[in-house]
């Protein structure tokens, strides 16, 4: 049977708390038309103008801050401290951001030149068309919403596809949108399961931005190669935590608790690699493993206080179950936790396994779950080298006293960002890069580079001295013009050069 609508359910309980209409794949092409034809006007607006809508955009969110926090809350199951500081707070971060600098960001730049002096060029940045956003359930609301907010601010019209388990949070972002002035046609919502997402990846959009697996990730980029159209993944994370000999034990305890099990471990950089050097191992494990057996777990719609809630759905729990059933099989030891909560909502105790090691799925699979897998290890060398045993490489965190050491490590460890003394934060700082390597994903979502990756940029070369009749490598080739290259290239490469630099140096 066709299905038409999609029930949304409270993780936490099992209740159903809304439905979306499923838009039908073979309309998400029409849908796409419908917003370029009203990005062609909105692309030819000022960079300032399109400023100015993200502004009331944030006076929107900020009057409706409580409408977000409690959807989130009903159909993610979300703490609602979690849904105001991690969706709404870093939303309104990033509005600001772009707001204040995108015009900065998108002026014209200057390319001095180097050899055709008389010759100048600049870049200039013009707007993709449509951007094509497949967005996660773990983050529903800050992720798809920092796309819309740096694509419409460069000029382009913007279509989302959210998660089938989170969608109703979609369609309240949009609505703030639209009180906050925008053309309806500019943003759309198409709901639907994997095969409305590919609709969107295949029905004419410019460009696509994805967050979501590495296996999905393949396909998503192979069809954009196939279009010759760019792409943003943000794939997978199995971000390692080196606790160095010198580590604040108090602090890094509390960062790491957090870092490992903020949204019940469903983040792409939490925590999933603890690496604790020998020499502080036994003063810090005990105080971690107390650490996260005080956590509370509850439900957002019964408790006004908790600190982990559920995971999305039950998909998500059985990976956790497995994992760490598989790492105790293979001789880890679970210091608290370790098993799922019986009952309506799909929980999972905050869990701490000691004696891990690198044969362990755990230490390889990305769990996305409130599960903190610790190796011991003997010294620095041996952590920076499991750090980069992974296949991914999203976000990495060094903990040490000496910043200056800990940086040196950082720049060792191939991770998209390193982290040293904190965690996960560095999402909410619209001006940095949010970006992996290795599988972890392709280009950069937030940042300067990330707002001019939604624009074409074209280059611009213009002439100086308008009054030359000819460029000397023009036709008709002489004898004369060949001597006068052939002369020059000494001075301009060669021995001459290097006299030039020594004298002016």
């Amino acid at each position: 049977m066709l299905e038409t609508h999609i029930e949304v359910k409270c993780p936490a309980n099992g209740r159903i708390v809304g439905s979306v209409p499923v838009t039908p794949p073979e309309d998400v092409a029409t849908i796409v038309l419908r917003a370029r034809a009203a990005q062609t006007a909105w692309g030819k607006t000022s960079v300032a103008e399109r400023a100015n809508l993200l502004r009331a955009v944030r006076k929107r969110l900020l009057a409706r801050q409580d409408d977000v926090v409690e959807c989130l809350a009903r159909q993610n199951g979300k703490p609602r401290t979690e849904g105001l500081i991690h969706e709404v707070m870093e939303h309104l971060e990033l509005l600001t951001y772009f707001a204040d600098e995108a015009e900065r960001i998108l002026e014209p730049r200057p390319i001095p030149a180097r050899l055709l002096v008389h010759r100048q060029s600049y870049l200039h940045y013009r707007p993709r068309g449509v951007l094509g956003v497949v967005a996660p359930w773990n983050f529903p609301f800050t992720i798809p919403f920092g796309a819309v907010a740096m694509g419409l601010v460069s000029g382009n019209a913007v279509v989302v596809k959210p998660s089938e388990f989170t969608p109703l949070v979609a369609d309240l972002g949009r609505e703030i949108y639209l009180e906050a002035g925008l053309d309806p046609e500019l943003l759309h919502i198409v709901h639907g399961r994997g095969d409305v997402g590919a609709a969107l990846v295949t029905g004419g959009v410019d460009l696509v931005e994805f967050t979501g697996s590495v296996a999905t990730g393949r396909k998503v980029a192979a069809i954009c190669g196939e279009r010759l159209i760019p792409c943003v993944t943000e794939l997978g994370g199995k971000a390692p935590a080196l606790v160095l000999a010198d580590a604040p034990i108090e602090r890094t305890v509390q960062a790491v608790t957090w870092g490992g099990l903020a949204n019940a471990g469903q983040v792409c950089a939490s925590i999933e690699r603890l690496l604790v050097h020998d020499s502080i191992y036994d003063a810090f494990i005990p105080k971690l493993v107390d650490r996260v057996r005080s956590l509370r777990m509850g439900d957002a719609m019964a408790d006004e206080e908790f600190d982990v809630g559920p995971l999305v759905n039950e998909r998500q729990r059985e990976i956790t179950e497995r994992l760490v059933n598989d790492a105790v099989a293979k001789g880890a030891v679970v210091a608290t936790g370790g098993k799922r909560v019986d009952g309506p909502g799909l929980f999972f105790e905050p869990t701490v396994l000691l004696n891990c090691t690198a044969e362990m799925d755990i230490m390889n699979t990305e769990t996305f779950g409130p599960v903190i897998p610790v190796m011991r290890m003997s010294g620095e060398e041996a952590m920076i080298a499991e750090a980069n045993r992974s296949h991914l490489g999203l976000l990495a965190y060094v903990f040490t006293r000496r910043t200056g050491h800990g940086r040196e490590l950082a720049e060792r460890i191939r991770a998209g960002t390193v982290m040293v003394n904190d965690v996960l934060a560095t999402h909410a700082m619209a001006e940095t890069p949010w970006a992996g390597v290795k599988q972890s994903g392709i280009g950069s979502v937030h940042s300067e580079d990330g707002l001019r990756h939604m624009c074409e940029a074209r280059h611009v070369n213009y002439d100086t001295v308008p009054w030359l009749s000819r460029e000397l490598w023009w036709f008709p080739y002489q004898q004369k013009d060949f001597k006068l290259f052939r002369r020059s290239l000494g001075g301009l490469y060669g021995r001459g050069l290097d006299r030039l630099k020594r004298i002016v140096a």
